[in-house]
C-alpha cells in the first residue's frame, strides 16, 4: 500500500466522519460555457457532442466489439451477473481506433483539460452496455473511493465523460447523480479483499456507502439525473455520487465512458487495498494525451 500522506482514507474497520474536501473541483481556466456550473455542481451536461452520423457510426461499432468473438473470455470484457449479456468492454481505446480518435479530439479531451488544469492521460476507457430487460444497474458510489483505495490515485484530480449512443430516458437505468457531492468525501467501511475487481466490476459490494450516509446526503444535496437524447455527454467530477438503477425496460442505454487524470495526479501504490488492479482498469502509463493529431501510437496498443 502507498507510504503517500493520505488525506482521503477509507476501507476502515470503524465508521468514520465525512470529510469536507479541500482540493479544487477546478483546476484551469473553463472556457467552454456548458461548463460553467462545473464547479458548483461536480457536473456538466454537453447536449448533442456527437452528431447524428456519428451516433450511428459510434453505435455500430460498439455493437460489434459485443458480438466479436475474438473477445469472448476476454479479460476486458464484463457480462451481467444475472442476464448473461456484455455489461462493460474495458480498455475500448485499443480495441476500437474511431473511438481512440474521438477521444484525442480537443472536443473530447479538451473538455478535462480545462477543468483539471494540465495535460491529462487516459486513467481508463471502456464501453457500458445496459441491455433492455437486463442491464443491471450500479449502487451509489464514488469513484474517487475506488480508485484511490485499489489504484492509488492521491486526489480527485480526475473526470468521467459519458457519451451516450442511446436515448438517456427517466426509466431506463439513466445515471442519478446528488449535485454538490462531489464536496463531501465519504470514508468506506471493510477492507478490499485481494483480487476481487472483476465480480465488483460485475456488482459492486466494496468500496460503496452505508445507507445512512446516502440518506445523509441525499437531503443535503438532492438527487437529478441525466436524461437526454443519444449524442448528448455528461462530464462529471471523480468524486461526485451517482449511481442508476437496473433497466427493466426494453429501451437499452449505452455509452462510451472515458477517464481523464491529470499528468499531475498519477497514480501510486493503492491506499487501501493489496495490489492494484490491472492496467486495463486503471493505466499505469501517464503519457500525456495529444489532443487533435494524426498519431495514435499513445493512445492505441501496437
Amino acid at each position: 500500500m502507498s507510504d503517500q500522506l493520505d488525506r482521503y482514507p477509507t476501507r476502515l474497520a470503524e465508521p468514520a466522519p465525512h470529510l469536507e474536501r479541500t482540493d479544487p473541483t477546478v483546476w484551469g481556466t473553463v472556457t467552454s460555457p456548458e461548463l460553467a456550473g462545473f464547479d458548483a455542481n461536480g457536473f456538466a451536461t454537453i447536449p448533442d457532442l456527437l452528431e447524428p452520423d456519428e451516433v450511428a457510426a459510434f453505435g455500430a461499432e460498439i455493437g460489434h466489439l459485443a458480438a466479436d468473438p475474438v473477445l469472448y473470455g476476454d479479460e476486458r470484457v464484463i457480462v451481467e451477473p444475472v442476464a448473461g449479456q456484455v455489461r462493460s468492454v474495458f480498455q475500448v481505446h485499443q480495441l476500437s481506433k474511431p473511438i481512440a480518435e474521438l477521444i484525442l479530439e480537443s472536443r473530447i479531451a479538451g473538455l478535462a483539460e480545462q477543468i483539471l488544469g494540465s495535460p491529462v492521460y487516459l486513467h481508463q476507457t471502456r464501453v457500458n452496455y445496459m441491455p433492455g430487460f437486463g442491464g443491471s444497474g450500479f449502487a451509489w458510489h464514488s469513484d474517487f473511493e475506488t480508485w484511490h483505495a485499489e489504484d492509488g490515485m492521491p486526489a480527485p484530480r480526475a473526470v468521467s465523460l459519458s457519451i451516450a449512443l442511446t436515448d438517456n430516458y427517466p426509466f431506463n437505468g439513466s445515471l442519478m447523480m446528488m449535485p454538490g457531492s462531489h464536496r463531501t468525501f465519504v470514508p468506506c467501511l471493510g477492507e478490499t479483499p485481494s483480487a476481487h475487481y472483476r465480480e465488483s466490476l460485475r456488482e459492486q459490494r466494496i468500496g460503496i456507502p452505508t445507507p445512512d450516509d446516502i440518506t445523509f446526503l441525499a437531503a443535503r444535496y438532492g438527487i437529478t439525473q441525466f436524461t437526454g437524447r443519444a449524442g448528448s455527454a455528461l462530464l462529471f467530477d471523480s468524486n461526485l455520487m451517482h449511481g442508476s438503477s437496473n433497466n427493466i425496460t426494453p429501451f437499452p442505454r449505452s455509452n462510451i465512458f472515458v477517464v481523464f487524470n491529470s499528468v499531475d495526479n498519477a497514480l501510486t501504490d493503492p491506499f487501501a487495498a493489496p495490489q492494484h488492479r490491472p492496467q486495463h482498469i486503471a493505466a499505469r502509463d501517464f503519457t500525456p494525451l495529444r489532443a487533435d493529431t494524426a498519431d495514435f501510437g499513445a493512445v492505441l496498443a501496437p
